[in-house]
């Protein structure tokens, strides 16, 4: 929008509010444009905590993952230990 039209834009305004209403108009369609900038950058910086939040969930593994991991680890040392213990004593039976 060039000056032309923004004048133009300013005085049909001045017509229709009169000189009297326009101070105010300004102020008040001043601060909805800062509260509605403020609302987006806010929603702006909530979207990226919360993807940042995301991101680093997806590269850390979740407590059921390392439980599980965990839960296999003590199984398999479990069975291993077992079957040392078994071939240990099973040549001293025989004897």
């Amino acid at each position: 929008m060039g000056l032309p039209e923004m004048a133009l834009i300013m005085v049909i305004a001045l017509l229709v509010f009169g000189p009297k209403k326009l101070p105010e108009i300004g102020r008040s369609l001043g601060k909805a444009i800062r509260g509605f900038q403020d609302a987006s950058k806010e929603f702006e910086n909530q979207f990226k905590l919360e993807a940042q939040q995301i991101e680093q969930g997806l590269n850390t593994p979740t407590p059921s993952e390392s439980d599980q991991i965990t839960t296999k680890e003590v199984a398999t040392a479990e069975v291993d230990t077992a079957e040392s213990n078994n071939h240990a004593t099973t040549p001293s039976q025989k004897s």
